[in-house]
C-alpha cells in the first residue's frame, strides 16, 4: 500500500489520490513525500498528460504532517540535527515548488501543466500547504469541513511554504490571523481567502478547469514580472506600518515567551524583502530554528502527541468493553451541573437534570437555552438544532426519572454529608450496574465512596468551569474504584470531546494541588511587600494566562477562604500556616470576594471591568523598599507549581507523565510554551532545578524543598521524559 496513487485517463488528466491506509485522516509521511514526488515527475514528464488533479480518497483531504517525520529528519542527520531538518524541509519546498511551476519555461513562464487541488473536506497544515502550491483549489461545500494552518497552536509555524505563500497571496495583514492565531475557516468563509471555489463536486470542477486552463491561469502572481505584495512590503509606507503593528501585536499577545510566533514574524518580514525562492529558504531556516528550540519540541509533545494519545485511550483499562453513555443523570442544576448537562446533550446523550424543585431544575436547563440563543445570534446554530438540543435535557426534581441511567454525575453542594445523602437516595433508584461519579474539586473520592453500596462503581469526574469552554476533565480513582468505572468515565469524556487525565485519589487531586500553591505564593508576596503589579506581570511574562491575584479574584476569594478552613480542619497541626491565609481571610471580612462582588485584589468599575490593583492592599501591606528581580518572582510562582507536580508523580497520584503536562496546560493554563511543568524541568535540566530548589528553600522556606525524586534524578542527570516518558513521545520531541 502507498499513501499516493495515480490514475491517467483518456482526457489526459492524471488524478493523484492521497489515501493513507489504516488512518481516518491523511497525514504526510516521509514515504508519502517520496511517492508524491515520483508521481508528479511521472505526470509532468508524460506528454499524454495535459494536467493534474490532486485529491483524497477519504471524506477529508489531510490533517497535516506526521510529526514523527520531523523527529526522523533529526535522527537521520546524526550529530547535525539542524542540517537534517533544514535539508528535509528544503526537499518539501522543492517538491511543492515543482508542482507550482509545473514544467513552465523559466524564461517565458509558459508551457506548464495546470494542477488543481480538489478537497472533499478538512485540510489542515501541510494538507493546505500542498493545495496552496497548486494553481487552483476547489473545495466541497461541506459544512463540517475546516481549512487552515493551525501549526502555531502546537508551538511551530507553517514551514512547507504555507507562510511564504499565504503572505504573498493575502499580504502580511490579511495572513496574520490565519498564521498567528491558527484560525480554521469553514468553506464559505475560506472562499476567496484560502480556496478559490466551493462546489458540490470538487473533483469534477477541478477536472473541467484543468482541461480549459491556459498559461495565464497557472502562473502564480509572485512569479509574474512586476508583482507587488498586497498591503505593501516592509519598506513601503503602508507595509511599514503593518509590520510595526504586527511586531507589537505578537509581543502583546505572547508576552515574548512563544518562540514560534517571533520566528514566524521574522520569516515573514525577511521573506518579504527578497525573491520568492529565497523567501522559501528563509522560511526553512526559521522553521529549523524553531524545531531546534526545546520549547517547540515540548509543545508538540504535550499539545499534540500526548493530548491525542490520552484522547484515544492511552490510559484506558484493557479488556473492558465499550462503555459509552446512553442516558446520563446530573444531580444538581447549579452552574457546574447545568454546564455538564449542556456538553452531554451536545454529544447526543439523553440527560436527566435533577434539582430540589422544578424551578431550580428549570433554571439549570435555561443555561442551555441561553447558550442556544447566543449561538443563533452568532449564526453558529439554528432554532431547529437548538430545540433538538434542549429536547435532550429533561429538567425535574423527580428522582424516578433517573431509572435507566448508565452514568450518574453528582454536582451538588461541596459538603460530604449532602453528597452522602443524595448518593444513598439515588442508588436506591438507578440500575445496579450504573456508574456513580462525583464532580468534586477537593473532597477525597475514597471518603465520598463510603456512602455508596458499590465502591467499585464510584469514581470522581472533576470538570473545570465553565464546563463548555474548559478542555480538561480530571478523573479520580478512589481506593476501591474498579476498571469498568474508569473505562466508563474515559469513554464518556471522549463522547463529550474533552481531554481526560486519570489520577489516584489524594487531597486536591492533581490540578488543584498545583494551582493552590500558585495563588498562595502570589498572596504571600503581597504580605511581604512585593509590588502586586510586579507579581501579576511577572506571571504573565512567563506565560501564565492570569496572574495569581487575578486568578483568585476570578475563582472567588470566599471559595479560597473556605478551602483554607477545610484544609486546616483536616490537617490539624500539620497545616502549613502562612500570611497568605491571613490576607484571604481579611479580604473576605472586608466583603472583597473577587470579581463576583466587583471587589477583590483588584478594583472594578460599575460594569465589572478591572481598573487596577485595589489601593487598600498596599495600605494594609506597605511596599518593601527593595523589590525582587522579575526572574525571582517568576521562579517562586513556577516552582510552587512544578514541585507539586513532581510530588504528585512521586506519590503515585500521577500515573502517567503525559497526564501531568497535558493536565497542567489544559486545566489551569500552565505556561503552554514550556510543554507543562515536567517538560519545563526537562528544559532547564534537573541538576539546575534541584540547585534552584535549595536556593529558594534557604530564602523562603520548606515549601521549596527539593523532592527526593528530583534530587535523585539531578544526581543522575536524568530527564523526566527520558525516565518516565513513552518512547514514541520522547523521540518525537
Amino acid at each position: 500500500m502507498t499513501d499516493f496513487t495515480m490514475q491517467k485517463d483518456a482526457d489526459g488528466i492524471a488524478t493523484i489520490t492521497w489515501d493513507v491506509a489504516d488512518k481516518s485522516m491523511n497525514v504526510m509521511s516521509f514515504e508519502g513525500l517520496e511517492t508524491l514526488n515520483d508521481l508528479v515527475d511521472d505526470a509532468l514528464g508524460d506528454d499524454a498528460v495535459k494536467g493534474i488533479v490532486i485529491t483524497s480518497g477519504k471524506d477529508t483531504f489531510a490533517g497535516g504532517m506526521d510529526l514523527n517525520l520531523l523527529a526522523k529528519m533529526k535522527e537521520d542527520a546524526g550529530d547535525e540535527p539542524a542540517k537534517g531538518l533544514f535539508e528535509g524541509t528544503m526537499k518539501m519546498h522543492g517538491l511543492l515548488r515543482k508542482i507550482e511551476r509545473a514544467g513552465m519555461d523559466p524564461k517565458t513562464n509558459k508551457g506548464g501543466k495546470p494542477v488543481a487541488a480538489a478537497l472533499p473536506g478538512t485540510a489542515a497544515g501541510i494538507g493546505l500547504e500542498l493545495p496552496l502550491a497548486t494553481h487552483r483549489i476547489f473545495m466541497a461545500n461541506n459544512p463540517k469541513a475546516k481549512v487552515g494552518l493551525p501549526e502555531i497552536m502546537v508551538g511551530i509555524f507553517p514551514g512547507a511554504g504555507g507562510t511564504t505563500r499565504l503572505v504573498r497571496k493575502l499580504g502580511a495583514m490579511g495572513a496574520s490571523p490565519l498564521l498567528l492565531e491558527g484560525k480554521m475557516l469553514s468553506p464559505d468563509k475560506a472562499k476567496g481567502v484560502l480556496v478559490d471555489e466551493v462546489v458540490d463536486d470538487p473533483v469534477a470542477a477541478a477536472r473541467e478547469w484543468v482541461l480549459n486552463a491556459g498559461d495565464a491561469d497557472i502562473l502564480k502572481p509572485w512569479d509574474a514580472k512586476g508583482y507587488k505584495m498586497p498591503g505593501g512590503a516592509p519598506y513601503h509606507p503602508a507595509g511599514f506600518m503593518t509590520f510595526v503593528g504586527a511586531a507589537a501585536m505578537v509581543n502583546g499577545k505572547t508576552q515574548g515567551v512563544y518562540p514560534a510566533a517571533k520566528a514566524l514574524l521574522s520569516a515573514v518580514y525577511e521573506g518579504a524583502l527578497v525573491p520568492f525562492d529565497t523567501a522559501l529558504k528563509i522560511e526553512a531556516r526559521w522553521f529549523t530554528n524553531i524545531l531546534m528550540n526545546p520549547s517547540s519540541g515540548a509543545m508538540i509533545r504535550s499539545l499534540f502527541l500526548n493530548k491525542e494519545a490520552l484522547e484515544k485511550g492511552a490510559v484506558r483499562p484493557e479488556g473492558v468493553p465499550d462503555q459509552r453513555v446512553k442516558k446520563l443523570g446530573v444531580l444538581g442544576a447549579g452552574l457546574m451541573g447545568a454546564g455538564i448537562a449542556l456538553v452531554s446533550a451536545q454529544a447526543g446523550i439523553e440527560v436527566v437534570l435533577i434539582d430540589r424543585d422544578q424551578e431550580a431544575a428549570d433554571k439549570g436547563k435555561a443555561y442551555t437555552a441561553k447558550y442556544v440563543e447566543g449561538g443563533i445570534k452568532r449564526g453558529k446554530t439554528t432554532q431547529e438544532k437548538g430545540d433538538a438540543l434542549l429536547a435532550q435535557i429533561t429538567a425535574t426534581p423527580d428522582l424516578d426519572a433517573l431509572k435507566g441511567c448508565d452514568l450518574i454525575i453528582e454536582a451538588v453542594f461541596e459538603d460530604p454529608k449532602v453528597k452522602a445523602e443524595i448518593t444513598a437516595k439515588v442508588e436506591a433508584i438507578i440500575p445496579d450496574d450504573c456508574i456513580f461519579a462525583s464532580n468534586t474539586s477537593t473532597l477525597p473520592i475514597s471518603e465520598l465512596a463510603k456512602a455508596s453500596k458499590n465502591q467499585e462503581q464510584f469514581i470522581g469526574i472533576h470538570f473545570f468551569s465553565p464546563v463548555e469552554k474548559m478542555l480538561l476533565v480530571e478523573i479520580i480513582k478512589g481506593a476501591n474504584t474498579g476498571d469498568r468505572a474508569v473505562a466508563k468515565a474515559l469513554d464518556y469524556v471522549r463522547q463529550i470531546r474533552k481531554t481526560p487525565i486519570v489520577v489516584n485519589d489524594a487531597r486536591f487531586f492533581y490540578a488543584n494541588r498545583c494551582i493552590i500553591p500558585y495563588v498562595n505564593e502570589g498572596a504571600r508576596m503581597v504580605t511581604e511587600g512585593v509590588e502586586p503589579a510586579l507579581i501579576e506581570n511577572a506571571a504573565k511574562l512567563v506565560g501564565m494566562p492570569l496572574g495569581p491575584l487575578q486568578l483568585t479574584d476570578e475563582t472567588a476569594i470566599d471559595l479560597g477562604a473556605k478551602i483554607a478552613r477545610a484544609t486546616m480542619a483536616a490537617m490539624g497541626d500539620a497545616y502549613p500556616k502562612s500570611g497568605a491565609d491571613d490576607l484571604i481571610f481579611w479580604l473576605e471580612e472586608e466583603g472583597r470576594l473577587g470579581r463576583k462582588a466587583n471587589a477583590g485584589f483588584y478594583a472594578y468599575d460599575d460594569k465589572g471591568k478591572r481598573i487596577g490593583i485595589w489601593d487598600g492592599l498596599n495600605e494594609k501591606y506597605p511596599l518593601a523598599d527593595d523589590q525582587p528581580e522579575v526572574t525571582e518572582v517568576q521562579h517562586r510562582l513556577l516552582f510552587s507549581q512544578v514541585l507539586e507536580a513532581v510530588r504528585a508523580l512521586e506519590e503515585g497520584v500521577l500515573m502517567d507523565i503525559r497526564e501531568g503536562d497535558v493536565g497542567a496546560i489544559l486545566g489551569w493554563g500552565f505556561a503552554p510554551w514550556s510543554g507543562g511543568p515536567l517538560s519545563w524541568l526537562d528544559i532547564i535540566g534537573t541538576p539546575y532545578a534541584a540547585e534552584r530548589c535549595d536556593q529558594l528553600e534557604a530564602k523562603y522556606g520548606e515549601r521549596f524543598k527539593c523532592p527526593a525524586l528530583l534530587r535523585e534524578m539531578a544526581e543522575k542527570n536524568q530527564s523526566f521524559y527520558g525516565r518516565f516518558g513513552p518512547k514514541d513521545a520522547a523521540a518525537a520531541a
